[in-house]
């Protein structure tokens, strides 16, 4: 079965087909650093990152570009709040990105570019663009630059909108637009509320990039004028992906041939994020769970099904970790064997992650009713491998393996408790029964009965 993906672009399921046989060029807009990354932040770089683990077991040579915005409207503002230059939050946020990422063995992608240092690609794309025509300097002396969206027939192809449809773009002030749908592509320096070191000399006069313009160089710097996938979170397909794919075509660049996003993560139903407030930073969440556990978490689901976070749902998905690392322990596996053809099938269809871990789930299973489970226990190595979980890769740190059988003994533990309190209370012992559970709970151990059975958690 061919790899196949959801393009959001043509809204179909399309056979993945690289513009260079055997190589594959993938571009993903990363994280504006202005702030402690959160889940929800996470959650695009690890599914992106389960995209090019499966991209090179199947054997593409794969360039993976994800990038980091350090200048930005937000950045200057919450420095300024702060009382700190720009660059030092800028590189502070980068900092804890990288260590949010590392948690959860998200492995480095190919190169990581900074905005900051790629202004001269940025300045030629817009130099080609009101060459052609498709950008022009603002009139009002502010220094802007903008994208005339009206000279570009094609402008909302990729969300399906008319123009005449479209809200006007909140990026910079509208007194220099020919249209309020125009978008910066580089906006003057404002010398009474901004600092000197946030802008860069350019033919429009000195200032910064607007944040659309970014990627489309870089992404051009790295991978060429034509690439095979963009991606990032859904939320970017409007108007940051629109605006990208505009001003690269406008330039002549054929862009990406596939588009693909990953939904929120929310919290009552809005997307997580630090405006809601209702986010959590990636240092809190692991003071209570692992990062292997948490990006299991985020594994299970599909990377376009929205998730509701909750503790309970991380719970679940923790305990069940935690049995598949008992499986493993058990077993002594170490070697990566061949991957279930019901899993490859699985994660060939769109990086089908849910049906892939049930396939995990089964192998376990099988293995523990067979007489000999060796080849069983290989197959789950290797399909944690592709999912970045395997508990022995030492991307997990010198402490995972210890932490792992540590879980695992207790989940074995108690469930050999709980076992007993079954067996006491089937018989109608129900002082027997509890006695273990006030047991469990001197040890820290809450016992809830479900309709499923008993459910345990740390207090």
């Amino acid at each position: 079965m061919t790899f196949r993906l959801y393009d959001t672009a043509t809204r179909e399921v399309r056979d993945f087909v690289p513009l260079e046989e055997g190589k594959a060029g993938v571009y993903v807009c990363g994280l504006t650093v202005q702030s402690e990354p959160h889940v929800g932040h996470v959650r695009s770089g690890v599914n992106f990152d389960v995209l090019q683990r499966w991209l090179r077991h199947l054997g593409y040579d794969v360039t993976f570009i994800r990038n980091v915005t350090d200048i930005d409207d937000k950045i200057l503002i919450k420095a300024a709040e702060q009382g700190r230059p720009w660059y030092n939050l800028a590189y502070a946020m980068h900092r804890e990105l990288d260590q949010a990422y590392a948690a959860l063995n998200v492995a480095p992608p190919t190169y990581e570019p900074g905005a900051t240092g790629h202004i001269p690609e940025m300045v030629e794309l817009i130099g080609e663009l009101i060459a052609r025509g498709h950008a022009y300097p603002a009139d009002d002396g502010s220094g802007d630059v903008y994208f005339d969206v009206r000279s570009w027939p094609s402008y909302g192809e990729l969300t399906r909108q008319g123009l005449d449809d479209m809200e006007p773009a909140a990026d910079a002030d509208p007194r220099g637009k020919r249209d309020p749908r125009d978008f910066a592509l580089w906006k003057g320096h404002k010398k009474e509320t901004e600092p000197a070191t946030a802008a860069w000399p350019s033919p429009w006069g000195p200032g910064r990039p607007g944040w659309h313009i970014e990627c489309s160089a870089m992404a051009g710097k790295y991978l060429g004028p034509a690439f095979d996938i963009h991606g990032g979170g859904v939320d970017l397909r409007f108007p940051h992906h629109e605006n990208e794919q505009a001003q690269a075509r406008a330039a002549g660049r054929p862009f990406a041939s596939y588009w693909m996003h990953n939904a929120w993560i929310t919290t009552s139903g809005e997307k997580m994020s630090k405006s809601l407030g209702n986010s959590l930073t990636i240092p809190n969440v692991l003071k209570d769970y692992r990062g292997i556990e948490l990006r299991f978490y985020l594994v299970a689901a599909h990377y376009r099904s929205h998730v509701e976070f909750s503790f309970e749902a991380l719970d679940e998905a923790a305990v069940g970790f935690r049995r598949i690392e008992n499986f493993l322990e058990r077993h002594g596996v170490a070697e990566a064997g061949d991957l279930p053809q019901a899993f490859v099938d699985a994660m060939n269809d769109d990086l089908g992650t849910p049906a892939a871990v049930a396939v995990l789930f089964d192998t376990v299973r099988d293995a523990n009713r067979s007489d000999d489970p060796q080849a069983q226990a290989a197959a789950v190595v290797a399909m944690l491998d592709v999912l970045g979980l395997n508990p022995a890769d030492p991307a997990w740190g010198a402490t995972a393996g210890s932490d792992a059988r540590l879980t695992a003994a207790v989940d074995a533990l108690v469930a050999g408790l709980l076992e007993q309190r079954n067996r006491a209370r089937a018989t109608k012992d129900f002082a027997a029964a509890d006695a273990i559970r006030d047991q469990l709970k001197a040890a820290g151990i809450e016992v809830e009965d479900t309709p499923n059975g008993p459910k345990w958690s740390i207090d």
